[in-house]
């Protein structure tokens, strides 16, 4: 058995709350010289696009670190790590949206920022899609949902409209996979 590329070697968890822990680690490189690695843990997460007669769902709201409004794909992490992608999805859309799709496909796993975090998400293309009310969570006020054409979407992310990238990640993999 070969030696790992790196080894942990102590940690200590320098922060935690409900959405995030953030940890500290002493490693060992395989050539013995020690290094030091902060990791941030975060659920994984689920993002939707929502595509129907050419339009697909985006969602704007507030986001505070940057201390901006942005357009996006509908997304979001659940408190329970035991919830499925596919339901966390499907909630993630209903809530953010008031949309039950018929139809979810999942297009792949993507990590968020594996150079610092844990946190992966699963991209899904939702169709066949029915409107009902929208079910936002206390940290969602503001939010507002909307379809845009296809075309108008692309522009946006082309122009800086759109600066999110999980939105872009996500819409390249659906495009690559031919499933846009």
């Amino acid at each position: 058995m070969s030696k790992p590329e790196i080894e942990t070697t102590a940690s200590v968890v320098v922060y935690r709350n409900r959405w995030m822990l953030l940890r500290e680690d002493a490693i060992t490189y395989a050539d013995g010289s020690a290094g030091l690695y902060g990791v941030v843990e975060k659920n994984d997460f689920a993002v939707v696009a929502a595509l129907e007669h050419g339009k697909i769902w985006l969602v704007e709201q507030y986001r505070y670190p940057v201390g901006q409004r942005f357009w996006e794909l509908p997304q979001g992490a659940a408190y329970d790590r035991d919830i499925d992608p596919l339901t966390l999805a499907r909630n993630e859309l209903r809530e953010e949206t008031g949309l039950v799709a018929g139809s979810m496909r999942h297009a792949g796993r993507l990590f968020q920022g594996y150079g610092y975090s844990t946190q992966a998400y699963d991209v899904y293309l939702a169709s066949d899609l029915e409107q009902h009310e929208v079910q936002l969570e206390v940290e969602e006020q503001g939010l507002v949902s909307k379809a845009f054409e296809l075309a108008t979407f692309e522009a946006m992310l082309l122009d800086g409209t759109i600066r999110d990238a999980t939105t872009l990640a996500a819409f390249g993999l659906l495009r690559l996979k031919g499933m846009l």
